[in-house]
């Protein structure tokens, strides 16, 4: 049976502006759809990304529920036998010098073989933020019918569940309820500022070791430095020389706010969905409500009025400000006087959230700050989204527009770029990026409670 994609937009929005943006968005995804999964650049980034396919999916659900299902099973279906969900599942189609670091770099089929690496398909070793159960459950919500009669919600349950179990339990590093990363790629903010004291303990591997692939699309001056990638590359070998083994010892390792949020988020995800499958929601619960307050006694620092970076080398909170101390706000049992801190801290003298074309990724007063390099300052799509949810949540509904106005224009406006400079709102990274259309599709079509 042939794929219909609906290209209609919801009456209350159907302006011509937004029937234009959405053909734009809805072009892009088609153009980026492989027939599997959704590429989330065919230049810079050729491959199937994890957190990418979980925005992506999230979008796609407006135009086709089916597609959006395809989505994360394809991601899915490379899954780890420990749990873990790899965050590039690579295309065998493609010579390996399309991306570095790629598959013969990773070998996850043998040195991760005693970690569950499936045999088949060639994956990374790492992780991603851990957006896909809430993913799940907006597609489910898109179309309940179609979701029904595929089954979709009970077989994609078991292993999210099992995800999250991998990183509440061998991610626990700490021991104190919260998931670690052990690599600046896995919280998704591969440049971030907040990495720069812990990657200051890696010795970064020779440059004539590796080919930056990432400089044939992106302009030096937008991606990071050969330093800091040379630290990533070294890392991550390490990491794959000790059979991509979480037990061993880890030269970075920290606490990340942004992803302990989504993990919140998506527990309480998987408690809809257990409860949509007849199960018992109530160990979701708990474990969401544990992960809640495990943020705020670990991670939130009353001074700044932001979450913070944990570094577990020496138990001390980071005092870099990043838009990951902002995404908290998606999670609906905060104490109510850290939302009103948070939503201070966004439009505060460090983020500037009313009067920036987008929320800079970074501190716009901070030492670091670089509003053209690659998490460093420059504006990313997928947070503003999130904090846009999380102000939601909690009732800040004139704030929640305003950001969403400035996301939908910004969109447009940038030919759904990777990023933008946060004070121009001028695209950087590639265009045409997958994350972006979807999300703008999202926030044009989506009711502003699902």
């Amino acid at each position: 049976m042939r794929e219909v994609l609906d290209l209609s937009v919801p009456a209350p929005t159907a302006t011509s502006a937004h029937l234009t943006l959405r053909r734009g968005a809805a072009r892009v995804l088609i153009d980026n759809w492989t027939g599997t999964s959704t590429v989330p650049s065919r230049t810079l980034y050729p491959h199937q990304w994890s957190w990418d396919s979980a925005f992506i999916a999230i979008g796609l659900r407006h135009l086709s529920a089916r597609r959006a299902q395809r989505e994360l099973e394809s991601l899915l279906a490379a899954q780890w036998a420990d749990g873990r969900i790899p965050h590039i599942v690579f295309n065998p189609a493609l010579p390996f010098d399309a991306y570095f670091p790629s598959p013969d770099f990773w070998q996850s089929s043998s040195a991760g073989k005693h970690a569950g690496a499936p045999a088949v398909a060639q994956t990374s070793g790492i992780v991603q933020p851990p957006v896909h159960a809430l993913a799940a459950w907006l597609v489910h919500l898109a179309d309940p019918a179609e979701s029904r009669r595929r089954q979709f919600l009970a077989r994609v349950y078991p292993q999210l569940a099992a995800w999250h179990h991998y990183l509440l339990t061998r991610r626990d590093l700490a021991g104190a309820g919260l998931a670690a990363v052990v690599h600046p790629w896995e919280p998704g903010m591969d440049n971030s500022p907040c990495w720069d004291k812990p990657l200051t303990r890696v010795t970064p591997a020779a440059p004539e070791t590796f080919h930056r692939a990432d400089l044939n699309h992106g302009h030096p001056a937008d991606r990071p430095t050969d330093l800091d990638y040379g630290r990533y590359v070294q890392l991550a070998a390490d990491y794959r020389a000790a059979g991509y083994d979480d037990a061993g010892r880890h030269h970075f390792a920290v606490e990340d706010p942004c992803f302990n949020a989504l993990l919140t988020v998506s527990e309480q995800a998987l408690a809809r969905i257990a409860d949509q499958l007849g199960a018992d929601p109530a160990p979701h619960e708990a474990r969401a409500a544990d992960l809640t307050r495990a943020l705020v006694t670990r991670l939130w620092d009353e001074d700044t009025g932001l979450f913070l970076v944990r570094d577990l080398a020496d138990d001390q909170l980071i005092p870099e400000l990043s838009v990951a101390g902002l995404v908290p706000l998606l999670v609906p049992g905060l104490p109510d006087h850290i939302v009103e801190r948070l939503t201070h801290s966004l439009n505060g003298p460090h983020f500037h959230a009313e009067s920036t074309a987008l929320i800079p990724s970074y501190d716009l007063t901070g030492h670091a700050f670089d509003r053209t390099r690659y998490w460093r300052g420059p504006a990313w799509f997928n947070t503003a989204w999130l904090i846009e949810r999380g102000l939601r949540v909690h009732g800040r509904v004139r704030q929640a527009d305003h950001l969403r106005a400035a996301f939908l224009t910004t969109a447009g406006s940038s030919q759904f770029s990777e990023y933008v400079d946060p004070t121009t709102g001028d695209g950087r990274g590639t265009h045409n990026f997958s994350w972006t259309a979807a999300l703008t599709l999202d926030l044009l079509c989506a009711a502003p409670d699902a």
